[in-house]
């Protein structure tokens, strides 16, 4: 089959359901003479308006080549006598910004993204939205615009980066392999010019980061989602011209029949998003943006538990990076994530194969035109030998998170981790004290001040945890913070505790020494103190002043919500 279900048209026309606002306002004269030097001339005025909202900019190999795809997709839909407007969004690099004070930004860009995915498309009464994706926050970002809006909307992602090579043994390597190269370093494991080499040959052209971290991992469920076309999430950066160029008859259909975003994600949607999420690997960030898709579309009865509900029944069968083998592009190779979503369906793993998609089709029988996995591939295990038995994305509470705590718990880690805490108020702290060898194995090192208001932003934590992989200590220390972790993590490592330090949450009163245990079995982690010592450190702490107080930061501070509701910004 083609590699992109193409929809049935009819002969019906196409309607202008919220640009015809701004026509008979256009018709008035100023509007109109404003959309005449954009190539919207009279006989255009009364066609449906879609707008192509991409988030490129240049500084980015996840984003560098979005201006181009959004010019193939504005062809595609005016072929279908539609008129195509492009805008653009903010973003933020996590690979460059990881580890220095720009991670602040990184969450808070997916609430900007969405309010302006939102706002171009409600100002100028665009009819349907096509965003274009890149870097992490992207793919979120731009389907909770589309949530909000309501309008017909689909999402392009712009695929994958190739695999690197190393010219001095033809090694494959990735983004990751540079990050964990600063802790080898550290180790003397590797040369400084062994490491230039591996940071010069990581990434060598466009494209999200290649293993299932969160940009992969956001892709492949904006997919099962139904929100984007069958292999949209494994397609590589550069072998997207196809994709693009059948995006304007989705769109013509979708106007036509007045599909729109609520209409496809539903809870059932986001129990298909839970079920691949498990069985590819995907990223702890899952969990956080879920949360926030759900409420965009007002899903409101979506919470931690339903996590736990599909993961009991959706066991980790993929086998790739950051803790397995395989890159985004291994995956395309052999069947790519409709080969997957296939296989978890005649498997019995895929809760709701009747959920809608962007076609006007079900999942189920989009995935009936696509071609299977090959049976040579080696990259989805059977259903009766599993990674883990169950998913990882593993949702804890106790006496250290009362209002939870997230974890990648693939079971290579072990399921158990108890020792002495060590401490710290800041990431760079962390590393400080690596760098000056005090990381000794068995303790479970605490990174805290560092959620969404303490960050601010809940900055991502690659470069602590890819430093500790490089120096040897990933399997025999765990670590949890307040804040988050990139999908390239991997080890015993606990995120998105709380509530966080910052606003008193029981992390602000741990101290180094503390026996803590962290407990995957039974979903448990906690703090061994004496409930009269815990008071007195109660009674003696006072909250930290804000560490911004102007500008977008100061914003996000005061509107964040917590991460059990997704870290959105537009609760009231």
């Amino acid at each position: 089959m083609d590699a992109y279900v193409q929809p049935q048209a009819s002969d019906a026309a196409k309607p202008n359901r919220y640009s015809a606002t701004l026509t008979a306002h256009a018709r008035r004269g100023g509007a109109q003479a404003m959309l005449v030097p954009c190539g919207v001339d009279d006989e255009k005025l009364a066609r449906p308006q879609v707008g192509v909202a991409s988030i490129w900019w240049e500084g980015n190999p996840c984003n560098m080549h979005l201006l181009d795809l959004s010019e193939l997709v504005k062809s595609s839909i005016e072929q279908q006598d539609l008129v195509a407007l492009r805008y653009n969004a903010v973003g933020v690099s996590d690979a460059i910004s990881m580890g220095t004070g720009g991670m602040r930004y990184s969450l808070q860009s997916r609430d900007l993204i969405a309010d302006s995915v939102e706002t171009v498309a409600a100002a100028q009464f665009y009819d349907g939205v096509v965003t274009i994706a890149g870097c992490d926050k992207n793919m979120p970002g731009c389907v909770m615009g589309m949530g909000r809006l309501n309008r017909p909307s689909l999402m392009v992602y712009g695929g994958s980066i190739r695999r690197g090579k190393l010219p001095s043994d033809g090694r494959k390597i990735n983004i990751v392999d540079a990050f964990e190269g600063y802790g080898k370093l550290v180790a003397g494991t590797i040369t400084p010019q062994e490491r230039n080499e591996v940071i010069a040959c990581a990434c060598p052209g466009a494209g999200a980061c290649g293993g299932m971290y969160t940009a992969n991992t956001m892709g492949t469920l904006t997919e099962a989602m139904g929100l984007s076309l069958p292999y949209s999430a494994c397609t590589p950066a550069d072998a997207k011209a196809a994709e693009c160029a059948a995006v304007g008859a989705v769109m013509a259909n979708m106007l036509e029949k007045d599909i729109k975003p609520r209409d496809i994600l539903t809870k059932k949607s986001l129990y298909n998003a839970i079920a691949v999420a498990s069985c590819v690997g995907g990223s702890t960030n899952a969990v956080l943006h879920l949360l926030a898709i759900a409420r965009a579309f007002g899903v409101d009865d979506f919470s931690y538990e339903d996590f736990e509900t599909v993961r009991r029944r959706a066991p980790v069968l993929c086998d790739m990076k950051p803790w397995g083998s395989n890159l985004m592009e291994d995956l395309h190779d052999v069947g790519g994530v409709p080969g997957v979503l296939k296989r978890m369906m005649d498997d019995g793993i895929l809760p709701h194969p009747e959920a809608l998609t962007i076609s006007g089709l079900s999942l189920g029988d989009v995935l009936d035109q696509c071609e299977p996995l090959q049976p040579s591939q080696n990259v989805m295990r059977p259903l009766n030998d599993p990674i883990k038995a169950e998913g990882h994305l593993t949702v804890l509470h106790g006496s250290l998170a009362p209002d939870g705590a997230v974890g990648k718990i693939t079971g290579k880690e072990g399921m158990r981790f108890e020792g002495p805490a060590l401490v710290y108020d800041s990431e760079p702290a962390m590393l400080d004290s690596l760098d000056a060898g005090e990381i000794k194995p068995g303790v479970i090192i605490v990174i805290r001040y560092s959620g969404p208001k303490g960050g601010p932003g809940m900055p991502e934590m690659l470069t602590p945890t890819s430093a500790l992989v490089g120096a040897g200590l990933s399997s025999s220390v765990a670590l949890l913070t307040d804040g988050r972790f990139s999908g390239g993590t991997h080890g015993f490592c606990i995120g998105h505790v709380a509530p966080e330090a910052v606003e008193g949450g029981p992390i602000a009163f741990v101290r180094t020494g503390d026996r803590l245990v962290i407990d995957a079995q039974n979903r448990r982690i906690d703090h061994n103190i004496d409930p009269a010592e815990l008071a007195r450190r109660r009674r003696a702490w006072t909250a930290p002043p804000p560490r911004v107080t102007r500008g977008v930061l100061a914003n996000y501070y005061k509107s964040v919500s917590s991460p059990k509701h997704g870290c959105v910004t537009d609760i009231i």
